[in-house]
């Protein structure tokens, strides 16, 4: 439930420059010592170990700070001066950026130990995994039972509320209360701890909340007899955003490399073509189901939701005739009907085209079709033009906005510039930004092991009296460790 709070107006920004032409005159700069891409290679080992002490003493603060203790709810915002949490909880969505956190240290601290760097492995790799099985068991407070009619079928499904509540299973998460996007940004995680520990719990709930949301695909079928598509912001809303769809996409194509090779099968739900109206299921195999389901994900919101600017909008707006849900009766059954959108409104936020560009590595990493890399490419060039701004703040430093809940979204699309590395090394240089970014941030403003709202301008600028959001401490803390795996993975 995020995008209420964020400002609407969207800026066009200053044309690129160089990242490599921005490091001599930044006497502060660590890169003297150690180098990134752009500026040398030296010592980079030493580099990505900093970047991962770093994200390991970030995600310990905030677990110390916002964190109850023995009930492991977490708090919103803590205030450095009063040395409190607020009394707001988290909402499941910024509990999960702990997760993403979590899991971003665990990756970086593999791959150090497979380069032969064992010392951080040792000392933080079995706590961390412990540490992550301790906030998926936090994340029972955010779960409820609820009964949703859908485009095929009614069933009962166990989900995650946007609120957590006293005890664990009970939360309300009926009409709007709970959201796609909230489910797809846990899939994502539990797909990655599945990966790093082998922990198959992690899996089965990945897979049980990816039939959840691809149960919310249109699959209503328009007068060409081709399916709508796109899945709204939840269960309770029929717009349907960039938030509730690409964020699905990179996690279907791990599921389809999961299941290559094998036979499982899985129901596919669907609208007959012939008739428009009957409801169908097919057993298929899964491998082939979820490529499938991300290739028409990507091909919807590129369809749909891709701007003149080269970049995402938010959502499918223009309701016909209103944005009211609709049913339809067809056999003695009721279903969810299609609500007519016209038009793709709203602010772009840098995070709906990051999951747009790791969706495109990731379809053209396991196809080998072209088209996603020269779109991966071309989003990759376009999203930097469009969110990162020259010298708005500091000469010879790229800003990127902080308002509202941007610092988040920024991390999303610094995934997405690292995993695009694959289609070209020069997106590198955009991964850089976000590295002297960070280490501007920690050199000149790092409090109490906390870093600021805006990194380039420093607590001056903090204008949130109830204090900090948890979930940038979080996001911080990810950006690093991802920094740190990308310099190890690019060492030969």
């Amino acid at each position: 439930m995020k995008l209420f709070f964020m400002a609407s107006s969207c800026s066009i920004l200053l044309s690129l420059a160089p990242v490599s032409s921005l490091h001599a005159s930044d006497a502060h700069s660590p890169y003297t010592a150690f180098g990134l891409a752009g500026y040398g290679t030296v010592n980079a080992q030493a580099l990505a170990n900093q970047n991962l002490e770093r994200a390991i003493g970030l995600i310990d603060v905030t677990i110390a700070a916002y964190f109850d203790a023995h009930t492991f709810e977490m708090r919103r915002f803590y205030h450095l001066d009063k040395k409190a949490k607020s009394n707001e909880r988290a909402s499941v969505w910024m509990y999960t950026a702990g997760i993403e956190a979590v899991n971003a240290v665990l990756s970086g601290l593999k791959i150090a130990q497979e380069k032969g760097e064992k010392k951080l492995y040792d000392t933080h790799y079995a706590h961390y995994v412990q540490l992550l099985d301790k906030l998926y068991t936090g994340a029972d407070y955010y779960l409820g039972t609820f009964e949703l009619v859908s485009y095929t079928q009614t069933k009962s499904w166990s989900v995650y509320a946007v609120d957590r509540v006293q005890e664990k299973g009970k939360a309300n998460v009926s009409g709007v209360l709970n959201v796609y996007d909230d489910q797809m940004w846990l899939i994502r995680e539990l797909l990655d701890s599945y990966r790093l520990t082998g922990n198959r719990a992690y899996l089965e709930k990945a897979e049980y909340l990816t039939a959840y949301v691809l149960d919310g695909w249109d699959v209503t079928r328009d007068s060409q007899g081709k399916e709508n598509g796109g899945i709204a912001w939840g269960p309770g809303y029929t717009t349907k955003h960039a938030c509730s769809n690409a964020p699905l996409i990179s996690s279907l194509v791990w599921l389809h490399e999961l299941y290559q090779g094998k036979s499982d099968k899985i129901a596919h739900r669907f609208i007959d073509a012939k008739d428009h109206k009957t409801r169908r299921s097919a057993q298929v195999e899964k491998r082939q189901y979820y490529l499938d389901y991300a290739r028409a994900i990507y091909d919807w919101q590129k369809k749909l939701l891709l701007t003149t600017d080269g970049v995402y909008a938010d959502m499918m707006g223009g309701c016909v005739p209103n944005c009211a849900i609709r049913y339809e009766e067809q056999g003695g059954q009721r279903y969810r009907a299609n609500t007519p959108l016209t038009t793709a409104v709203g602010k772009a936020y840098s995070y709906n085209s990051g999951t747009m560009l790791s969706g495109a590595v990731d379809l053209y990493r396991v196809t080998g079709e072209a088209k996603y890399a020269q779109d991966g490419k071309a989003l990759a060039k376009n999203s930097f033009r469009q969110f990162a701004r020259l010298g708005n703040d500091l000469p010879q430093y790229y800003s990127f906005e902080s308002s509202g809940f941007s610092n988040w979204f920024n991390g999303i699309l610094l995934r997405g510039y690292q995993e695009a590395t694959l289609l070209d090394a020069g997106i590198g240089d955009y991964v850089t930004a976000f590295q002297r970014n960070l280490d501007y941030g920690f050199e000149h403003f790092h409090r109490d092991g906390f870093l600021p709202t805006d990194l380039l301008k420093g607590w001056a600028a903090e204008k949130e009296p109830q204090g900090l959001e948890g979930m940038f401490m979080f996001t911080y803390a990810a950006q690093y460790a991802l920094l740190g795996k990308h310099q190890l993975e690019q060492q030969e």
